[in-house]
């Protein structure tokens, strides 16, 4: 849905998944993180993003608690930062 509600919204599907995590609530903060300057242009649009209920309800059903899995970085990655 990330790719849906962006075309919706004439956005980016990163912008959209930082508006949903500050939707969460006053006491949760996405923190992002960047190398390029034009990401932290990017990133600074969700914050100009309303998203709707509807928005809301599909993201919610869709990224539920636990629904992570797998590491951060494939094994390389992970030996590198002590993982």
């Amino acid at each position: 849905p990330l790719e849906e509600i962006a075309t919706k919204h004439g956005c980016t599907p990163a912008q959209v998944a930082l508006a949903w995590i500050l939707a969460q609530g006053d006491d949760i903060v996405p923190i992002p993180g960047t190398k390029r300057p034009e990401r932290v242009n990017e990133n600074l649009g969700a914050l100009n993003l309303a998203l709707d209920d509807g928005d809301l309800a599909k993201l919610d059903a869709t990224f539920t608690p636990g629904a992570a899995q797998g590491t951060r970085y494939p094994a390389g990655g992970m030996k590198r930062v002590g993982l």
